[in-house]
């Protein structure tokens, strides 16, 4: 793909726990301290840093932790919940199953609403969509809602008969109250995840609203990474913050696969690691899992998105002795400030960074853009004083990482061994190998860029809208071909609404599962079930009807540029053991390992006996 002139403009900013990453059009690359108490102050000053960026963008691509941040320090708005008489607990008394099936101490999260602001309708709808008991409109003046900062609507089936609920929701609006309807959030069926949904996005609505506005100034038009791993407006972003919590590593997942691609493996585990986290994804034919659901802070929600799995350890993971004696990594995490305490700025507690640069993996004389020279001497000495050594806390965070791959390779029927893994973030490259070979993995993939590979994935992505519905009939399938084309159509006049007609990439899917089975499976027609639980269950079962509960259509509108068409970054090849600085992250080549170049500017790893 060639860029055109309008790519020229383009910034992509991922914003991480320690850094926030730029990346222009020309290539330029900026990092920058991250700002947890204004996350927009680094944002800003990375545009402004960036050579060969404009004063002000043609586009700035954004991916943002402010979601994920609020619900998981629980920093949300006070939400008042709506819903059908006799509901108003369901977000209280959940599933029956256990956050941990064997600690009887492990309590689930408390609920985003408090139980004097949940509040009861009288209204009833059958799940054929017929109406059993008319909704009680006069009664909404006399709920007591003025204290909330945001209304959550879930009434019983709205997915499949959303009238009450909009009534409801209108009635709510005409009051002056911020309203998120289940309807408009995610219509699918499951009233407890679907209410969950709503009420964390009624929660996430004014703190994502002030943080996105606060950057309309800092380009032309603005475009979010939504957890489905496509751009939004950044007015549809605030609107529906529930779908940015996996809004940054959304980007990288994407271009880590179109690297991949490029070097021969359509099939690879990508592998981010940060600096407070490391996310997992696994990719097949190119692209990256999908996922229904995600459990983000303990809460279901049921929303498009990438199948990442997400766990505490990253470059500022903190380690420590537990109190029965063992070395625990995370999910603690030093973050930007005080940082690890290589960093010199009041860190204290010794993390993988600091365990990283003692082992050798960072040079000793590396300097970090903004923060100087790191310390050899501040992380021997927090070692030691907690009574840890360098091997054993990288030993650690690497056997965490590799659960992490079979959580997403060999749970669900996949071999890694075969597979690529693709490296990057600041600190994946340190890490590749060792979990690699604790994986039997043959080939590791570090993209060019790795150390902002998200942010590239934010430059070079496509425009996206995702649409998600109920099918009311899951033994019948009579007219789902038809539905499926109709809610597709509806996706891509969503997309191209104000913009004149381009190309468009639509993508349609199935959620599926036998008769009797509480579980679905994702595939692209009912035809491909069986070959699909086959591979994740191992049976299939063809005297069993096939039930379809919900259908997905997704349109695509490529970026302007790709991976490939920034400049290319020239690499050299090694045999290890090395340490390979570059300008944003640093390699380590372990022994029995060696480097090669390969296409876009990758650097291919590969065991020398092979």
């Amino acid at each position: 793909m060639t860029s055109s002139p309008d790519a020229r403009s383009r910034v992509g900013v991922d914003t991480g726990g320690t850094f926030t990453d730029v990346v222009a059009a020309d290539g330029s690359v900026v990092k920058v301290p991250s700002t947890p108490s204004d996350p927009g102050e680094a944002v800003r000053a990375g545009i402004g840093a960036v050579a060969g960026a404009a004063d002000r963008p043609g586009v700035l691509a954004h991916g943002t932790t402010v979601a994920t941040n609020a619900l998981l320090e629980r920093r949300g708005a006070r939400v008042a919940l709506v819903t059908n008489e006799g509901f108003a607990d369901l977000v209280e008394i959940g599933r029956q199953d256990r956050p941990s099936l064997y600690d009887p101490f492990a309590d689930r999260p408390v609920p985003l609403v408090d139980r004097v602001d949940r509040h009861e309708v009288r209204a009833r709808v059958a799940a054929d969509g017929s109406e059993v008991t008319p909704v009680d409109l006069h009664g909404l003046a006399d709920l007591g809602l003025g204290e909330a900062e945001a209304v959550a609507v879930c009434l019983l089936h709205a997915d499949l008969a959303p009238d009450h609920e909009v009534a409801v929701a209108e009635a709510l609006r005409a009051e002056g109250h911020d309203v998120s309807a289940s309807h408009e959030v995610s219509p699918q069926f499951r009233e407890y995840e679907r209410t969950v949904t709503t009420v964390v996005n009624a929660a996430l609505r004014p703190p994502c609203r002030t943080y996105l506005r606060g950057l309309a100034g800092a380009a032309d038009e603005v475009l979010v990474m939504s957890s489905a791993g496509g751009l939004v407006p950044v007015e549809r972003a605030a609107d529906l913050p529930a779908t940015l919590l996996l809004s940054g590593p959304a980007g990288g997942v994407a271009a880590a696969a179109e690297v991949a691609v490029a070097c021969g493996f359509p099939d690879a585990v990508t592998f981010d690691m940060g600096g407070t986290s490391t996310d997992v994804c696994l990719v097949r034919d190119g692209m990256p899992e999908p996922a229904g659901e995600r459990v983000v802070a303990g809460f279901p929600v049921r929303l498009p998105s990438l199948d990442v799995h997400t766990i505490g350890a990253g470059g500022g993971s903190i380690a420590a002795i537990d109190p029965g004696g063992a070395l625990v990594v995370g999910p603690r995490s030093a973050g930007a400030v005080p940082g690890p305490a290589c960093y010199g700025l009041g860190g204290t507690e010794p993390t993988v960074t600091d365990a990283d640069l003692v082992a050798g993996r960072l040079p000793a004389d590396m300097e970090l853009p903004g923060l100087g020279r790191v310390s050899v001497e501040a992380a021997t000495a927090t070692l030691e004083a907690a009574g840890v050594t360098a091997e054993g806390v990288i030993t650690v965070v690497e056997a965490a990482m590799e659960q992490a791959v079979r959580a997403v390779t060999v749970t669900r029927g996949v071999d890694p061994r075969p597979l690529a893994l693709v490296a990057f973030g600041g600190a994946g490259p340190l890490h590749a190998c060792g979990l690699a070979d604790a994986l039997g993995m043959a080939t590791v993939i570090i993209p060019p860029r790795a150390g902002v590979l998200s942010a590239v994935g934010l430059l070079c992505g496509a425009r996206q809208h995702d649409e998600v519905r109920s099918w009311p009939t899951p033994p019948d399938h009579t007219g789902l071909d038809e539905a499926t084309a109709d809610l597709a159509r509806i996706a891509e006049e969503s997309l191209v609404r104000g913009h004149p007609r381009p190309e468009v990439e639509i993508e349609v899917s199935v959620d599926c599962r036998y008769a009797g089975q509480s579980h679905e499976l994702r595939v692209p027609t009912v035809a491909a079930f069986a070959a699909e639980h086959e591979r994740r269950n191992g049976y299939t079962r063809p005297d069993t009807p096939v039930e379809v509960v919900a259908l997905h259509a997704t349109a695509r509108r490529p970026a302007p540029l790709a991976v490939g068409d920034l400049p290319p970054v020239t690499r050299a090849a090694a045999v290890g053991p090395a340490v390979i600085a570059e300008v944003d992250c640093t390699v380590f080549l372990a022994e029995g390992w060696r480097a090669e170049p390969g296409p876009l500017g990758a650097l291919v790893l590969t065991r020398v006996d092979r």
